[in-house]
């Protein structure tokens, strides 16, 4: 049975025996992994502390033919110690760990766990309205499951133009023209920029723009909850 050494970010845990703990990770390079983590909870055990949520953790476990790896050591490398100052911050972290958990696959593509580390990084950052960082990742999600909208032409295959308020159309994925739409340029330019940009960093930077990502954030759970159900 080999060893095998790689990044993680803890999905969920749950207490098992006295003092085991079953651990759902998400890596970037062995897709989501269920490992064994014997005696973690007792108070001098080696891997106490260093395999925790909020965290990219260093991790080394037997792959054997178990579906439940073993794990037999762990480092945390990154703490995202900002987000638990902060309630907001805190459960949005931890729903986002919930989403990715449900969207994912045993082997599932690199990208969830770039999303996922990146989002982290972004509701560390306390100058970030945290709609901002929730609004990136779940554009994410989205494209990276199949459910990218257009943005660049309406129902009608016209092109989206200034000026023009638009709705949404949630089983077409696009927009379509309405005089009292609940969209209009600043959304879709903010739409194109989340989509383009490989961080929540990109929307971090822009100015005097929070009622309209708060429409967007607030659109794209609505758009999540229809396609992914989560």
């Amino acid at each position: 049975m080999k060893q095998v050494v790689t990044d993680a970010i803890v999905l969920s845990r749950t207490d098992y025996q006295e003092a085991d703990r079953i651990l759902t990770l998400l890596t970037p390079d062995h897709g989501k992994l269920s490992v064994i983590a014997k005696g973690v909870r007792r108070a001098k055990s080696k891997l106490a502390g260093g395999i925790e949520l909020l965290a990219v953790n260093e991790i080394t476990y037997i792959d054997g033919r178990s579906d439940i790896k073993t794990l037999r050591s762990a480092r945390m490398r990154q703490y995202y110690d900002k987000i638990v100052t902060q309630l907001p911050r805190t459960m949005l972290a931890y729903d986002l760990l919930k989403r990715i958990h449900r969207v994912t696959e045993d082997d599932t593509e690199p990208e969830y766990y770039h999303i996922l580390q990146a989002s982290l990084a972004g509701l560390n950052n306390l100058g970030c309205d945290p709609d901002r960082t929730e609004a990136w990742s779940i554009v994410h999600l989205l494209m990276i499951s199949g459910h990218t909208p257009n943005l660049r032409t309406d129902a009608a295959g016209e092109p989206l133009v200034a000026g023009q308020r638009y709705n949404y159309d949630f089983d077409a994925s696009l927009f379509v023209p309405h005089d009292a739409g609940a969209f209009g340029a600043d959304h879709l330019k903010l739409l194109r920029l989340a989509y383009a940009s490989q961080s929540p960093q990109a929307l971090c930077q822009v100015a005097g723009a929070d009622v309209a990502l708060a429409d967007i954030a607030q659109h794209l759970r609505q758009v999540l909850q229809y396609t992914l159900r989560v």
